[in-house]
């Protein structure tokens, strides 16, 4: 094999790109950490395999939902988790007050 020269590469590229010389299909371009245009060769939608791109994200409603559920970690500040707590909050204030007219009247009547 010394000695040779290499011979180009022909046939069947992957990702969808066209039949012919690798060497020729039309290169991603996308920024690469490095600061450089990538050169790997690019699919359909203009990037390559590696870069092909932000997805688009959920389009239905039921699909926002999963992935707002998906990303809740504790559901401290949801609205119906800080109405309950205003709700708790509200009855225990009551309570309190309760408890004080009891002992008022109690007072009152040992007196």
């Amino acid at each position: 094999m010394r000695g040779t020269p290499l011979r180009r590469r022909h046939g069947w590229l992957n990702n969808n790109n066209a039949v012919g010389d690798f060497s020729k299909a039309q290169r991603c371009g996308a920024k690469t950490r490095k600061g450089t245009p990538c050169q790997c060769p690019a699919m359909k939608n203009g990037r390559c395999r590696l870069h092909g791109g932000l997805s688009t994200g959920p389009k239905t409603e039921a699909g926002i939902e999963r992935i707002r559920q998906a990303v809740t970690k504790h559901g401290f500040y949801t609205k119906a988790a800080v109405l309950q707590r205003q709700q708790a909050r509200l009855e225990w204030k009551q309570l309190q007050q309760i408890i004080r007219n009891v002992r008022k009247i109690r007072l009152t009547r040992s007196s």
